[in-house]
């Protein structure tokens, strides 16, 4: 590990004047320490959002959930709030990583770090969040623009996420077996106005299923999930999976999903 240095602010305003002058946010660590002892990364400088409360909660307000950037993973899993509003999303986090991982990774960390293979990004992208930073607040569809890259600005903070309350939604994962990072995820949700699928694990990153959200708005049943076809060309293919093999899993996922979404 290269040297550094560490500054701990007590609010949101003041980090975000720290990171926009060069200092590398540091929320759970589960990505950035582990880069940092491989010396794969330098940073000179952290800035700790762990000491920052507002950061951290959960809340119900009207029809959405919100959850603060600095929430860990075991407090959205335990969340009675986020159980009885989205327990997909609770089913989620009770699975990410091992407890070490839930008891120190956050959402915001997950999120602006849009690993490929996270889960978190799925949640955010088809339940059709918004995520709410130190300047803005950036729907969903516009957040996710690439491997490890997000419309947020140098020095831009995630202060919170607000997760609209869906119909019924469910998240199924085809676990990496090292890793536990998702080999193939899919999230699906139903609202009123429509089915939002989106898939993590399979491409570069996060995105969301057309073909299966119109299935799925004419027929949500696992038999219309079924159906659809699914486009290997571009979907990864590595050493734990080809591309087909990832195509089969997107459509398996979803059935169960649906499924499992159905009760």
């Amino acid at each position: 590990m290269y040297a550094f240095t560490i500054e701990r602010p007590a609010s949101a305003a003041d980090a975000a004047k720290l990171a926009a002058a060069g200092a590398r946010p540091l929320a759970g660590g589960q990505t950035l320490l582990a880069s940092m002892k491989l010396r794969l990364a330098d940073p000179g400088q952290l800035v700790d959002l762990g000491g920052i409360a507002d950061l951290a909660g959960i809340r119900k307000e009207g029809d959405a959930i919100v959850i603060g950037a600095m929430t860990r993973h075991l407090d959205v899993a335990n969340s009675a709030e986020v159980q009885a509003a989205i327990p997909a999303l609770a089913d989620l986090a009770s699975h990410i990583g091992d407890r070490q991982v839930r008891a120190m990774g956050t959402l915001g960390g997950s999120v602006a770090n849009n690993d490929p293979s996270a889960c978190y990004p799925s949640a955010v992208l088809a339940l059709g969040a918004t995520v709410i930073t130190t300047q803005r607040e950036i729907a969903a569809d516009d957040f996710f623009t690439g491997m490890f890259s997000t419309a947020l600005e140098e020095g831009e903070l995630i202060t919170a996420i607000r997760f609209p309350i869906p119909k019924r939604a469910a998240y199924l994962k085809f676990k990496q077996a090292a890793s536990r990072f998702a080999l193939v995820g899919v999230f699906v949700a139903q609202f009123d106005s429509g089915v939002r699928v989106a898939v993590t694990g399979a491409s570069s990153c996060v995105f969301r299923h057309a073909d299966l959200e119109a299935a799925l708005n004419k027929s949500f049943t696992p038999e219309a999930a079924a159906a659809v076809k699914i486009d290997a060309s571009e979907l990864n293919a590595d050493i734990h999976a080809t591309a087909a093999y990832r195509a089969n899993l997107i459509s398996v996922q979803t059935q169960r999903a649906v499924a499992k979404a159905l009760g």
